[in-house]
């Protein structure tokens, strides 16, 4: 059965060892979208290294409909943040390349400009970068390469979304950032309109083998396999000398 107060307290921990080794005195920075993923892992740096280390980053693209969610979360938590809208530098890249970007292109072009902001703020700020994906999202390759799926550290990468909700709970998030239906914040659409099969479906089938739905199955597995390099490093080339 999943501790989540344990995991929590673990994770903390880890959090610490990881600047105590990799930062000694760093701040993180996190991108702060207004969702839980964000919110659980800026409350677990905040735990783990007080509120005067982390530095939350609001990023919207010109008008963003959910900004009081993510003012919430650092209000709630109460630590620094700065608001930088990338909408400027977004229709600069569109209008700077010679020819029509396709729509996909676009949806992740964002996510790659923000990783980029996050960056700057971090290399100013005596920063280390947190990466916020959850074991659910990276299974299916739910996540930008080079743009949230990067970071320099990875707090939540080995859980699920029902262990994130629980996580969420137990460090006293408000229940409005906990269960806030999750969306990509590009094409209008929510995490599982666009998967194409829920979340529930998802963690089930990671932690048991076990789903019902055949077509769910096929289309899980599927994502899973053709995704898997956004989890590996780069491949390179070795040379026998």
């Amino acid at each position: 059965m999943f501790d989540a107060k344990k995991v929590k307290d673990d994770c903390v921990l880890w959090i610490r060892d990881f600047f105590e080794n990799n930062g000694k005195g760093c701040n993180a920075v996190v991108g702060i979208s207004g969702g839980k993923d964000s919110s659980i892992v800026a409350a677990l740096c905040a735990e783990a290294l007080g509120t005067d280390r982390v530095i939350g980053v609001l990023m919207p693209n010109g008008e963003q409909s959910d900004i009081d969610m993510a003012q919430l979360l650092v209000k709630h938590l109460g630590i620094k943040n700065y608001t930088v809208n990338i909408k400027d530098a977004f229709d600069g890249v569109v209008g700077a390349i010679p020819f029509e970007l396709s729509q996909q292109s676009k949806e992740n072009l964002a996510p790659r400009i923000r990783m980029s902001v996050l960056y700057a703020v971090s290399q100013s700020n005596n920063g280390r970068v947190a990466n916020t994906c959850n074991l659910s999202e990276d299974w299916v390759g739910y996540s930008t390469r080079y743009g949230d799926s990067v970071g320099d550290f990875s707090p939540c990468s080995h859980l699920t979304v029902a262990e994130m909700k629980q996580i969420g709970r137990v460090l006293g998030l408000p229940e409005v950032l906990i269960e806030k239906v999750p969306s990509d914040g590009l094409c209008g659409k929510t995490d599982e309109d666009k998967l194409g099969f829920t979340y529930a479906e998802l963690d089930r089938y990671i932690r048991t083998g076990e789903i019902d739905n055949p077509v769910s199955k096929e289309r899980i597995d599927r994502l899973h396999k053709i995704n898997l390099f956004k989890l590996e490093l780069m491949p390179s080339f070795e040379p026998e000398i």
